[in-house]
């Protein structure tokens, strides 16, 4: 199975390492994925946002071809070709103002194009939507948070399912939608950050081969376990 993980952090994968100022447990998250996917065998492929200094910005020149059903920057097809040959997206991000980044805010912008990866279907009772994405079996969100989870849940509404699974991929029809929160991020001991990536990455080793993974559920919605390295 192909994996295609998009992280989102200023601080790049490199980050992933323990190393006081020099740290994310943001990328620490995704590179415990990525131990765990390739452990069991998949074909790991990762976009790193800032790495590739990627713009969220939809520019006026991105958004005329975007109704063309085109694209005039090179990384945004690139991204486009990765997302088509994945069988299971995943993203990987910090919450800020109790919502992800601008960088995945613009790869949805961006790289989700009309005619690329879902149509329109003019007149269609129901959703109007065409998923174009054959081969993807599943999206998993990895968010990293300071923010209790119960709150973000009950008072908030999780905006993050709202936005990336029931107002994207579930409405182009892309199923087995899965949230993992690490909630509380600053309070956990090193150890308890430690339990957190072991489990990550037990998780991602669990996938099967076969679309969407072995531990994702059928439905709009599954949610992970509540889980939570310091700072985000």
């Amino acid at each position: 199975m192909r994996v295609l993980l998009v992280l989102d952090h200023p601080y790049t994968l490199a980050s992933a390492e323990n190393v006081p100022h020099r740290r994310s447990f943001t990328a620490a998250v995704a590179a415990a994925a990525v131990r765990g996917a390739t452990a069991a065998g998949h074909e790991v492929d990762v976009i790193d946002l800032a790495a590739d200094g990627f713009s969220p910005v939809m520019t006026r020149e991105d958004l005329v071809a975007w109704r063309r059903g085109a694209v005039v920057d090179p990384l945004v097809g690139d991204y486009q070709r990765r997302l088509l040959a994945a069988d299971h997206l995943v993203f990987a991000f910090p919450v800020w103002w109790e919502a992800m980044p601008a960088g995945t805010k613009g790869f949805l912008d961006r790289v989700l194009t009309k005619g690329v990866v879902f149509a329109e279907r003019p007149g269609a009772k129901g959703n109007p939507f065409r998923n174009l994405m054959p081969r993807l079996g599943g999206v998993t969100v990895l968010s990293v948070m300071t923010t209790p989870d119960k709150a973000y849940r009950w008072w908030y509404r999780d905006p993050l399912t709202k936005i990336l699974f029931r107002g994207t991929f579930g409405k182009i029809g892309v199923g087995n939608l899965r949230w993992v929160n690490f909630d509380r991020v600053a309070g956990k001991t090193p150890e308890q950050r430690r339990r957190l990536l072991d489990a990550t990455e037990k998780r991602f080793a669990a996938l099967a081969p076969g679309r969407g993974g072995a531990s994702a559920r059928k439905g709009p919605l599954a949610r992970g376990s509540s889980l939570t390295h310091s700072g985000t």
